[in-house]
């Protein structure tokens, strides 16, 4: 007889294992399924300098772990598989394939995240976290009175580019082609240019992120045929994301233009007993604290959902007796 887990966690990052916090707490059978390193992108971040309750910080590394531990002190199990498909039963269980086999539950939550986009230059991979970066609002802070590269063109880019001169000396804004930010946006970033904050630059592709002990210190580009060189402290990449939602093809499960999932305000997404929380969900705001936050919402609709199920479940038979 195939066994029917209570819940399963599809990602292992900040929102999921703090999911797991509440579900096992409240005896809920609960598993969290990781492709790839527990914690998520919270885990290679170099320092976390926004999170409550570290006032000097805390790195990344050890965030991660410390929520894992508090997830398995409750009773989480968390093991390593890629979600392949999910599918709904005709019975209301969900089941999903994890490498290739497949695991029932009465509940789902996914929450795999998104993946920044890269640009795949050398140092990029190598110096993330450490002169590369891709969160303004969780990296500007370290970079006070520094002079920075922001690389894109797009509304991302130039809303982190105008944040971060709050923290800058100055700003050397990248653009493949062309700014293709709203005209809100071109307006307000021309204010920073007039006022010598940003100097943007077109037509410019970046080759390579360069550091000496350990430091970053340029980006070399091209431009047309000529190389080009921008000396910076760091480099801050908005190029995109990428949901993790590619398994999701077929599943029925209602994603928005850019392929991130969508949910009603209780974080269940339009298949019944199927709840999406942070990065992967329509709408998050891309911040570890809120990541978590969602998570705990996730968890407490997933207990309800359950209870619900219960209800169902225990309810007594009736027998509607017909007088001859």
């Amino acid at each position: 007889m195939t066994e029917i887990k209570d819940t399963i966690m599809i990602g292992a990052g900040p929102s999921a294992l703090a999911a797991a916090v509440y579900t096992t707490r409240e005896d809920i059978d609960t598993t969290l399924y990781e492709k790839g390193v527990i914690g998520g992108l919270a885990a290679i971040t170099d320092m976390v300098d926004n999170y409550p309750g570290f006032p000097d910080g805390v790195e990344g590394l050890k965030l991660a772990d410390m929520l894992q531990k508090q997830a398995e002190r409750f009773g989480a199990k968390i093991e390593f598989g890629e979600a392949s498909e999910l599918r709904v039963n005709a019975d209301g269980t969900k089941t999903v394939l994890m490498d290739g086999e497949p695991v029932t539950a009465k509940t789902v939550l996914i929450a795999t995240g998104s993946d920044y986009n890269k640009l795949g230059i050398p140092g990029e991979a190598e110096l993330y976290g450490r002169g590369v970066h891709y969160c303004a609002t969780c990296d500007g802070a370290f970079y006070r009175d520094k002079r920075l590269v922001v690389v894109g063109g797009g509304n991302s880019a130039v809303q982190e580019a105008i944040f971060l001169t709050r923290y800058t000396t100055h700003i050397d804004l990248l653009v493949r082609s062309t700014v293709k930010a709203s005209e809100v946006l071109r307006q307000d970033l021309q204010r920073f240019v007039d006022e010598g904050k940003i100097t943007v630059h077109l037509g410019v592709v970046p080759t390579a992120i360069i550091a000496e002990d350990g430091k970053v210190t340029h980006v070399t580009a091209k431009k047309g045929d000529e190389e080009q060189r921008y000396d910076t402290d760091g480099a801050f990449i908005f190029v995109g994301l990428k949901p993790n939602t590619q398994f999701l093809e077929g599943s029925g499960i209602e994603l928005d233009e850019q392929k991130l999932i969508k949910t009603n305000n209780h974080l269940e997404t339009n298949l019944p007993g199927v709840f999406a929380s942070g990065d992967v969900r329509s709408g998050a705001t891309m911040q570890i604290a809120s990541a978590v936050g969602e998570g705990a919402t996730a968890a407490l609709s997933i207990r309800e959902y359950i209870d619900d199920l219960h209800h169902i479940e225990s309810a007594p038979m009736t027998t509607e007796v017909v007088a001859a």
